[in-house]
């Protein structure tokens, strides 16, 4: 450098900061808009498929414990009608329920009714009868629709709803907690409520 001769100095622009900002507003940019709605993964229903009757029925899998198959059932005295008395698997004492009277479906014709659906719950366990067990489903739970009321006469608070392939699909939920499927011969006689 001479001596007498100034020199200004320019402020050089700092190319590192300068990238370091644009990349820092493009990200700004990106996180700023609303997300794309995504879809949602479809929720798949494992459903036990049996024929009762003339119709085909699904229960979804997660309250069934098992399907055994019927040899005896003791009848009980007193007990509704739909209550056809109780049977002993593997040492288990359980409640049978059918479910055509339940529903009060018309019987049309002789059932096989060998087959024991075993319904669990937090709160209560029982077996219901089948004609036939057809097999295991995954059913699309959106693929469910709304029951038309004239199915089967079964009230619309126990269904789930219909596919298109016209299996009636059950709320084992509601069924299992059905306080007319609990038998409590003392709230009966002595006319209690909460015995």
């Amino acid at each position: 450098m001479e001596t007498g001769q100034s020199y200004t100095r320019q402020p050089e622009a700092n190319t590192g900061d300068q990238q370091s900002r644009a990349i820092l507003k493009a990200r700004a940019r990106v996180l700023a808009q609303k997300p794309k709605q995504t879809p949602i993964a479809q929720q798949f229903l494992g459903i036990i498929v049996f024929r009762l009757a003339a119709e085909t029925y699904g229960i979804e899998s997660a309250f069934v414990q098992e399907i055994y198959p019927l040899n005896n059932i003791t009848p009980l005295p007193g007990v509704p009608p739909f209550v056809l008395g109780i049977a002993k698997v593997r040492g288990q004492i359980l409640s049978v329920v059918d479910l055509k009277k339940f529903f009060e479906i018309p019987e049309s014709g002789l059932g096989q009714l060998n087959t024991l659906v075993i319904l669990r719950s937090e709160q209560m366990s029982f077996g219901i009868l089948a004609d036939e067990i057809l097999g295991v489903h995954s059913i699309e739970a959106s693929k469910i629709q709304t029951a038309p009321p004239t199915v089967s006469g079964i009230g619309s608070e126990y269904l789930r709803g219909v596919t298109a392939e016209h299996m009636i699909i059950l709320d084992a939920q509601k069924i299992l907690s059905d306080e007319r499927i609990i038998v409590n011969q003392m709230r009966e006689v002595l006319g209690y409520e909460d015995i």
